[in-house]
């Protein structure tokens, strides 16, 4: 391997190293591919440095000091809870580290070169990565673009210290007294959520009819009777229009109803959407094809136009999931490997870490309709649970939808307590092609939360045991 006026030459070269960048990686080295990865900032990516991890630390967090303000039905009274927010970001900032580590270890381990950089593509076979002052050149059999995507930023709530995107809110230094939130989608209302449950006084601003517009209005309803339970603000059907800034915090001024109104906070978080990192890659001069919104067209391979060309995750159709990123990264390096690897997004779940948690997968009941699908559906709650009960978190439910012909599960959607480790099994079932009937009859451990998905099983088969059927 020759460096400087020599482009290196590798078999295959993946843009950047998060969930889909460093999975698709780890599995081309393993089919036999000699592999470089090039990151711009660090390992991991959004989702372990600044996502998906450290929010979820700060989610976990924030309902231990919750839970122990509030006992006392269960017999825990404590006159003192404190909260030390340098010791929670010392946590959270702790986690993210040893993730990053045993990713970048596993990198090396797969002996795939990892090179600090941008790149820019020359052609379809060289890309030139540069570092500051440095540049180097390699050539490459073929490429899996992974560059995720970053916050959309409104042109009236430009980022700065005191108007965060969600990278600057869970890296504040100090504990906001007041925090409003510019969109109710899941970034937002998970953060606000979190930030509630320290004591904060939180207000969301969303412009559409309701917050969580992904999920079923059954399940965000027990979500908003959380987050008002915290004292959080709602305000739908608002659009933001400003924001400024004085020593002491921001005014926000938004209009609802055709009234204009302000709340003052110490900051705003402003969380309405993310925009694929598709420029200043060099892609259009090579001829790359783009969708909407500059997201990259793929085929089921995740294939680009360019043959030689792979693209993955937020940069690609579909929901922006670290775990979607993972599996096409995966479905990619296959495909280069010549194996026969497609995606399916038939079971691909879809969580939101709110209080309670949200989890579906596959059909929703209305979706399932649209698709001309006759379908039966059941719901079994939380509160006829032996382990919700114990736990004392007996809000929400769990529903299945199954083609009426035959009883195969088609969809799921869970909101309570674990939702989001509950809905594996349901992918799995989705995924396998099994029957409210073999869920029905799969052996469930007891007393546990998983039971309830077994309840709903019997419910939609019609002989209920821990529930009357109607």
């Amino acid at each position: 391997m020759v460096v400087g006026d020599f482009a290196i030459e590798i078999d295959t070269l993946v843009v950047g190293a998060g969930p889909g960048g460093y999975v698709a990686a780890i599995r081309a080295a393993q089919t036999g591919q000699k592999v470089t990865i090039v990151e711009k900032d660090v390992v991991g990516g959004v989702c372990l440095n600044v996502g998906c991890i450290p929010s979820k630390a700060l989610i976990s967090v924030g309902h231990r000091f919750e839970q122990a303000k509030h006992s006392e039905d269960m017999g825990v009274i404590a006159s003192e809870v404190k909260l030390d927010f340098d010791k929670v970001q010392e946590f959270k900032n702790g986690v993210v580290k040893k993730l990053t580590g045993g990713v970048e270890g596993l990198l090396k381990g797969n002996k795939i070169e990892i090179v600090k950089g941008e790149a820019y593509f020359v052609d379809a076979n060289s890309v030139r990565i540069i570092d500051g002052d440095s540049a180097q050149t390699y050539t490459f059999k073929n490429a899996i673009l992974a560059t995720g995507s970053r916050p959309v930023e409104i042109p009236t709530f430009k980022f700065t210290e005191r108007v965060l995107n969600s990278t600057g809110a869970l890296n504040l230094k100090e504990l906001p007294k007041k925090l409003v939130v510019i969109g109710g989608g899941y970034i937002g209302t998970e953060l606000g959520s979190a930030f509630a449950n320290f004591g904060t006084e939180v207000t969301i601003i969303e412009g559409g009819k309701d917050i969580l517009a992904g999920f079923e209005k059954q399940m965000t309803q027990i979500v908003k009777k959380g987050l008002k339970k915290k004292g959080v603000s709602i305000e739908v059907n608002a659009s933001a229009k400003g924001v400024e800034e004085n020593e002491n915090g921001v005014v926000v001024t938004y209009e609802v109803g055709g009234e204009e109104k302000t709340v003052e906070a110490d900051y705003v978080l402003v969380t309405v959407g993310r925009r694929p990192n598709t420029d200043e890659l060099g892609l259009e001069q090579i001829g790359v094809e783009f969708a909407e919104r500059g997201l990259i067209k793929v085929d089921k391979q995740c294939r680009t136009n360019i043959p030689n060309i792979y693209a993955i995750g937020d940069i690609v159709d579909g929901p922006q999931l670290a775990h979607k990123a993972s599996y096409e990264g995966k479905v990619a390096a296959e495909a280069i490997a010549g194996e026969n690897s497609v995606v399916d997004y038939l079971a691909i779940p879809a969580v939101c870490f709110t209080d309670p948690e949200m989890a579906t997968v596959g059909y929703s009941e209305q979706q399932a309709k649209e698709e001309g699908l006759e379908v039966n559906v059941a719901k079994f709650p939380f509160a006829a649970n032996g382990r919700a009960l114990a736990l004392n978190q007996t809000e929400g439910f769990v529903k299945l939808v199954a083609r009426k012909e035959d009883g195969l599960l088609v969809g799921a959607q869970i909101v309570g307590a674990g939702a989001s480790d509950m809905i594996s099994e349901l992918c799995l079932a989705i995924e396998g092609g099994m029957t409210a009937e073999d869920v029905s009859l799969t052996i469930h451990p007891h007393p546990t939360l998983g039971e309830i998905t077994m309840e709903t099983a019997e419910v939609l088969l019609g002989n209920p045991i821990h529930i009357i059927s109607k």
